[in-house]
This record gives structure tokens, sequence and C-alpha cells, in this order.
């Protein structure tokens, strides 16, 4: 399984780099990818292209909606029981198929654009407040090293992406984004995530 999280309806470039770095030897995965109720858009075929340029079989893709990492009203909650049974099911579908002939293995139809949207940069960006005791914690949880430990306040733009992962991991409660900027993000896309969309499978 190839999971990562869809940022702006992309795959995070991280994400990309490192999986190129990556020989499938013809494995058979399962692509993966999270969105907190907007539209994940390109994300899962993107996904699905890199997986198979690193040489593995995409037998199965998921889209699944989680809670908003940065508007948490959205999504709240989710994954719910509904989308835990679904997702178990859907296992056992994918157990199924591979249990078979691996020669007979088809890749499903993922839907989504070539060439990809355009990727979008990191917008909101937390920073650290008074409340910052240095310990370092972000700057090691931080998956892409966008925080430096010698700089702990704020985040290298070029290399944020936006995940809050910081922010959830403080013990301190000292990383914020813009209070006003998230507000204004939010109802922009208020229409789009306040009515539940379901988790999206393909076998």
């Amino acid at each position: 399984m190839i999971a990562v999280p869809s940022f702006g309806g992309r795959v995070p470039e991280p994400a990309v780099k490192r999986l190129e770095e990556i020989r499938g030897n013809e494995a058979l995965c399962t692509a993966v990818c999270v969105y907190g109720n907007r539209a994940y858009e390109d994300t899962l075929i993107e996904l699905g292209d890199a997986a198979r340029k690193s040489g593995f079989r995409v037998i199965a893709g998921i889209a699944a909606v989680a809670e908003h990492s940065i508007m948490h009203q959205y999504a709240s909650g989710r994954p719910d029981q509904k989308d835990e049974s679904e997702l178990r099911n859907f296992a056992k579908k994918i157990h199924e198929k591979i249990s078979g002939d691996p020669s007979g293995l088809t890749s499903p139809e993922i839907p989504g654009n070539r060439p990809y949207k355009k990727a979008g940069g990191a917008a909101l960006i937390p920073k650290a407040n008074n409340k910052c005791t240095g310990c370092g914690i972000c700057a090691e949880n931080c998956p892409t090293r966008a925080i430096s430990k010698d700089h702990l306040k704020t985040a290298d733009s070029t290399k944020c992406i936006s995940c809050m992962r910081c922010v959830a991991r403080c013990p301190h409660k000292a990383r914020k984004i813009n209070a006003a900027v998230a507000a204004v993000a939010a109802q922009a896309i208020k229409k789009a995530c306040s009515q539940r969309k379901e988790d999206e499978l393909f076998c």
C-alpha cells in the first residue's frame, strides 16, 4: 500500500521524490490518497503513475475522506464507522483479486487528468508564538524538513506543505496559522466541503 495526503488536488512533491527512490520490482500495490472532503482531483491518478514509474503494479485505488488537516470543521470525525466498514469490505475485495492468477491482474480506471492540475504553493504556514519552549519536536516531526532546529519559530515556505503535523505534535500548542487567513480560506471552500463525500474505491 502506498498512501499520501492530497494537497491542492496533487501528490505532495516530496512524496513523489521519495517514491522515485524506491524500486517496486513488479510488487502489487494499492494506491491510496486521503483528502479533507473538498476534492482529491488529480492526486490518485498522479500517485498511480508515480508508483508504476517506480516499478509497482497498481491493482487498486482508494480516495478516502478524513478530517481536514487545517479546517477541522470539515469532515470532522472522519473516517467514521461507515467509512471503516466500507474500507474493510474493500480490503477483502482486493484480497480476492490478488488471490487469483497474478498474470491476469488488471489496473483499475482511476479518474483524473493528464497533464495534472497546476500545483499550488503552501499558503498557510504555521509559526510559533511565545509559548514555544524550543523543544524541537516540531522540527523532528516535520515530514519535509521545513523547520530548522536552529530557527524553530518559522518554516521554510518552499518546503512546507501545510500538513499541520507540527501544530498537532507541539506539546505546548505553540504553533499556529494566521487566523484571519485561515478564516478566509475556510469560507472559500465551505460550499465544496460542507456536503459529505463518500470514499471512492477502484479495483
